[in-house]
């Protein structure tokens, strides 16, 4: 397998492409065959005469080109596997445990299905994990939405006319988009409070500069694919109380509390919106599971009868898709070289590596993954 097909993205949202130029042309060394869908980099700041010069070549349908494709690689999930090659292999994300239908639909095509948000949390696999580099980025630009919408300044500044004291962040979750949320409000020379129900994260989160906010939640810990663990409802009311306190001082509040495979939780309700202060901003970065946040709404911003902003958090990295192609594009590539037999100049399939165990969900026209069987 090598003939590799960049698809463009069908949502009109979407503005990253799986694969640059530069990642491209190094792979076209190794042996691998590129044909890009005309228009595919345009969002991203890549042309199709990038691509040509790259070395692969740029055709105007889709469809046509799939046919003769043994790896497709795109973004977001497709509608469907129409039109995929019996035994071609398609990468994307998948969102396998919403899209049950999907699955049985690439195994009634034949393809092997590889599904992004299931590449396992290891060290062997950090180049390959989508998840934290797209969230990484989310994590600052949730940052800089916010501070454009705050109306006051978040550094603190002494000047003829009085000192501006700084604004106060607090940021909920600190995961991969946490710590980059934090890290970014104190660059900005923002006052940053944090919350995790992890303890194991509190080293972290005070060497960036910010004040971990302890809440005696009980025993917690974190799964060996290094996700929060669920909380009990006993647990989320306790979170949710001592969280109130926090968000009243606040100016800023995002919340990235995600639970893999579930729905979000919800931590942060009306009556605490109704305490907080007016011009305050509150992201919510996991509004597309459930949302953290009582009245978030996905891709629009709401604006409460005291003057909270909620901003939806989801997929802000699509707002950097240069970066966030570059980004997405070395996840690619990397998963890609990793299988690579470089003597047989051919992509392998190797069911007994870790990697594609844990991400492969169909294969010879069954669900092969233990969770989605």
């Amino acid at each position: 397998m090598k003939k590799i097909l960049v698809c463009k993205e069908k949502d009109p949202r979407e503005t990253r492409v799986a694969m640059i130029p530069d990642d491209i042309k190094r792979l076209i060394g190794m042996g691998f065959e590129f044909t890009v869908v005309s228009g595919a980099g345009l969002k991203s700041g890549f042309s199709d005469e990038d691509y040509k010069k790259a070395g692969a070549k740029i055709v105007s349908c889709e469809e046509d080109a799939l046919k003769s494709s043994e790896i497709v690689l795109r973004i977001m999930k497709p509608e469907g596997a129409k039109g995929l090659a019996k035994d071609s292999m398609h990468i994307s994300y998948l969102d396998p445990f919403n899209e049950k239908e999907l699955l049985k639909e690439f195994a009634s095509a034949g393809v092997k299905a590889v599904s992004l948000e299931m590449i396992p949390r290891t060290t062997l696999a950090q180049k390959m994990d989508v998840q934290s580099s797209q969230t990484s980025l989310a994590g600052y630009t949730a940052v800089v939405n916010a501070a454009a919408r705050l109306p006051k300044i978040l550094p603190m500044m002494v000047t003829p006319s009085g000192t501006i004291q700084p604004a106060r962040v607090f940021i909920i979750g600190v995961g991969v988009a946490g710590l980059q949320a934090i890290a970014t409000a104190k660059r900005l020379g923002a006052r940053v409070d944090a919350f995790d129900t992890r303890p194991v994260v509190e080293e972290q989160v005070k060497s960036l500069g910010a004040n971990f906010v302890k809440i005696d939640l009980g025993e917690m810990g974190q799964t060996d694919q290094g996700y929060a663990k669920e909380l009990t409802p006993e647990q989320v009311a306790k979170q949710q109380e001592a969280q109130a306190k926090v968000c009243e001082r606040s100016n800023i509040v995002i919340t990235t509390a995600k639970v893999f495979g579930r729905k979000a939780p919800l931590l942060i309700k009306k009556d605490v919106l109704d305490r907080m202060m007016p011009g305050a901003i509150v992201v919510d970065m996991a509004v597309s599971t459930g949302g953290n946040v009582e009245g978030s709404k996905l891709f629009e911003d709401v604006v409460t009868d005291n003057g909270v902003t909620i901003m939806s958090g989801d997929l802000l990295e699509r707002q950097v898709p240069f970066d966030a192609s570059k980004m997405l594009s070395g996840n690619f590539t990397a998963f890609l070289t990793h299988f690579y037999n470089k003597e047989a100049k051919e992509f392998e399939v190797r069911m007994e590596d870790e990697i594609m165990k844990g991400c492969l969900l169909t294969s010879g026209g069954a669900i092969v993954h233990d969770r989605f069987k």
